[in-house]
């Protein structure tokens, strides 16, 4: 096994994902209904997040969905404000919202960057909050490919950001090993001709993911040991 670059999805990934995007939940609905805490648990429902108990369904949009997706759904129920006023909302709050690595970043990328590895961020966020988070963790400069749904790729499932990646560092996709936690990631893989790494720091549970990985790990940690580095 050849692996020459690794392209990391970012939320559920790099980040644990509840305690990033169950904080983004709760303050957009929160805003969005203007403080009536029945309004935004109603809002919470239609993306699929239990404001109260403070989790998202297995199927809510948030969990693998595009900003653009996500407004696609709530829009209905937002009539007072226009599509593109709430995705500058939705971006907004992602930006903002708190960011736990599920290892210590820095010196995980170094270690992999110091044996050769290209690397690259792929995710269906927007690109300009998938920065600020990067940023926000000191490790946007470890990365030679950052992309979101909105970088002129496409997004996951779709390999469009996946094959970018590949071309931008010059690795064909067959030695790219794709990483994240979610089937969108894996499919994406898949379809771009990559090895496939499925983590377990998401939403998915590992029977979800295993029939589209090449392997299962509990965490990005554990990928120079699968990499004998």
């Amino acid at each position: 096994m050849q692996i020459d670059a690794i392209l990391f999805d970012k939320d559920g990934t790099l980040f644990d994902f509840a305690a990033t995007w169950e904080a983004f939940a709760r303050a957009l609905m929160m805003k969005l209904a203007e403080g009536d805490i029945t309004r935004a648990a109603q809002l919470g429902e239609v993306i699929g997040f239990d404001l109260h108990a403070g989790r998202y369904h297995p199927d809510s949009i948030v969990i693998a969905g595009t900003p653009a997706e996500i407004v696609e759904v709530l829009a209905p129920w937002v009539p007072g404000m226009t599509k593109p006023a709430l995705i500058d909302m939705l971006n907004h709050e992602a930006s903002q919202a708190p960011q736990a690595e599920a290892v210590p970043l820095g010196p995980f990328l170094d270690h992999l960057r110091g044996h050769g590895l290209k690397l690259g961020v792929a995710t269906n966020d927007a690109e300009a909050p998938a920065r600020v988070h990067l940023g926000g963790a000191g490790v946007q400069d470890r990365f030679d490919f950052i992309a979101g749904s909105d970088s002129g790729h496409g997004a996951k499932p779709g390999p469009g950001q996946l094959l970018a990646f590949a071309a931008h560092v010059g690795v064909a996709p067959e030695h790219v090993a794709m990483v994240g936690d979610s089937t969108h990631d894996l499919l994406a893989g898949r379809a771009a001709g990559m090895r496939t790494v499925a983590v377990l720091t998401g939403m998915a549970p590992a029977d979800e993911l295993a029939p589209h990985a090449d392997v299962v790990l509990a965490h990005i940690g554990e990928i120079p040991a699968w990499l004998g580095l």
